[in-house]
C-alpha cells in the first residue's frame, strides 16, 4: 500500500520525498486500513445475541453516524441511518444496530448496496417480521468534484416483511423513521 501510495503522489507530479509528504504513504496506509476494516469482520457477529422478548411493537434507532467510501472513486460519503424492525420475538441491545451499520459502511460501497445489505442482514438474523432502513448521506465524489453540488443529500431505503407489505405499516413505519420535522 506504501509503495501505491508513493506512486501516486510521482504519478500527480508530487516529490513524496520531500518533508511533508516523507510520512505520507504509511499514513495513508494506516488511514485505509482503517476505512476498510470492514472487509475482515463479520457484521453478524453483532446479531447473534438476541434477547426473547414479549415485544410485538416497533423498535426504531434514528440518527446513527455512518462514513462509507464510495467504490467508484474512492471519496468519502457521510450521513445518517435510520433503522427499525417489527420484532417476532427477537431483540437485540441498540448499540449492535450501530454496530452492523458501522461495519458494513467500512468497505468499499454504493450506498444503495449498503441501504440494502443492512436491511438483508437484520431480516435474515433478527426473524423480524418487517425491517426497514433508510440511510441519508452527502457524496464527496459529487459535491467537491465532477458535478460540483454542495448540500446535496441522497437517501435510499430498503423494506422488508410487513412494512412492505402492509400500507399503514409502512406509513408508520416511514414517519418514524423520518422523524419530527423542523415544524413539528
Amino acid at each position: 500500500m506504501e509503495r501505491a501510495v508513493r506512486e501516486l503522489l510521482i504519478a500527480v507530479g508530487e516529490n513524496p520525498d520531500r518533508p511533508g509528504l516523507a510520512d505520507t504513504p504509511g499514513r495513508v496506509a494506516r488511514m485505509y486500513a482503517e476505512l476498510f476494516h470492514g472487509l475482515h469482520a463479520d457484521a453478524h457477529e453483532h446479531l447473534n445475541k438476541y434477547f426473547e422478548e414479549d415485544y410485538d411493537e416497533i423498535v426504531c434507532l434514528r440518527n446513527i453516524p455512518f462514513h462509507s467510501i464510495c467504490e467508484h472513486h474512492l471519496m468519502p460519503f457521510v450521513g445518517q441511518a435510520h433503522v427499525a424492525y417489527l420484532p417476532d420475538k427477537r431483540v437485540v441491545g441498540v448499540s449492535k444496530l450501530a454496530r452492523v451499520i458501522e461495519t458494513m459502511a467500512h468497505r468499499p460501497q454504493v450506498q444503495e448496496r449498503l441501504t440494502k445489505q443492512i436491511a438483508d442482514l437484520l431480516d435474515e438474523e433478527l426473524k423480524a417480521r418487517g425491517v426497514a432502513v433508510m440511510m441519508e448521506a452527502t457524496h464527496t465524489c459529487m459535491t467537491i468534484r465532477g458535478v460540483h453540488k454542495p448540500g446535496t443529500i441522497m437517501v435510499t431505503s430498503a423494506i422488508r416483511g410487513l412494512f412492505r407489505s402492509n400500507l399503514a405499516s409502512r406509513a408508520e413505519v416511514m414517519s418514524l423513521l423520518k422523524g419530527p420535522t423542523s415544524a413539528s
